[in-house]
C-alpha cells in the first residue's frame, strides 16, 4: 500500500502554474572544505589590472568625496586637527555669529584693485587709503574678538582648560568670508553658543 503525503508538508508546485517550486531540504551537497577554501581564495596581484585600479580610484573618490561632505557639515571624525574639540567648536560658533569687520576685506579689495585702474591718480590714491584704513579696523575687530572668546572661554571651559591658540583661530575665520569658511557656519547671525 502507498503512503500518502502528509498534508502538513508542502506539496511541489509544477513551474507553469507560476508559483516556484517548493524544495525540501538543503537542495545541494555540502561543499568540501578544499572546495570552501578555493572559493576564499584570491590572489594577491588581481587578474585585470586596470578594472582593479578603476574600482581603486572610484572607492577612493567615494571616501574622498564623503569627507568633504562631513568637513562641510562639522563632523568631528572628518575633520583635521586644528579644528578638533569642543573649544574650536565654541569659537567657530561665536565668530559664525557675529558681523565680522574682516568679511567685507576681500570685496573690498577687488572695489580698490578696480578703482586703481581709473587714470585719476587721486581716485587710486583715496582707495588705497580707504582700503588700509578698512584694514586696521579689521584688525582691530580681532583684537576684541579675542579678548572676548578668551573671557567667554573661561567662563564655559574653566581658566586653566583654556586651549592655546584659539585667537589665531578665530583671527583666521573672522576674516574669511562667511560663504568660503570650513566648516561651514553650523549657526545662524546673532545666534551666539551658550
Amino acid at each position: 500500500m502507498a503512503k500518502q503525503p502528509s498534508s502538513s508538508s508542502p506539496a511541489p508546485v509544477t513551474p507553469g502554474e507560476g508559483e516556484p517550486t517548493v524544495v525540501i531540504g538543503k537542495g545541494a551537497p555540502t561543499p568540501s572544505r578544499r572546495e570552501r577554501e578555493a572559493a576564499n581564495k584570491r590572489p594577491l596581484v588581481p587578474t585585470d589590472r586596470k578594472e582593479a585600479s578603476r574600482a581603486a580610484r572610484a572607492q577612493a573618490a567615494e571616501a574622498r568625496e564623503r569627507a568633504r561632505i562631513g568637513m562641510a557639515a562639522g563632523e568631528e571624525r572628518y575633520l583635521p586637527t586644528r579644528d578638533r574639540g569642543p573649544q574650536k567648536k565654541f569659537v567657530r560658533d561665536y565668530v559664525d555669529a557675529r558681523f565680522s569687520v574682516g568679511e567685507f576685506l576681500i570685496p573690498l579689495m577687488f572695489v580698490v584693485i578696480l578703482i586703481t585702474l581709473i587714470p585719476d591718480p587721486y581716485i587710486a590714491t583715496y582707495g588705497i587709503f580707504v582700503l588700509w584704513g578698512f584694514f586696521i579696523l579689521a584688525l582691530l575687530d580681532v583684537v576684541i574678538l579675542g579678548f572676548v572668546l578668551k573671557r567667554k572661554l573661561a567662563a564655559k571651559f574653566g581658566e586653566d582648560r583654556v586651549e592655546k591658540g584659539f585667537r589665531f583661530y578665530a583671527a583666521m575665520r573672522a576674516l574669511q568670508l562667511r560663504v568660503l569658511r570650513l566648516p561651514k557656519p553650523q549657526v545662524k547671525r546673532r545666534q551666539y553658543p551658550s
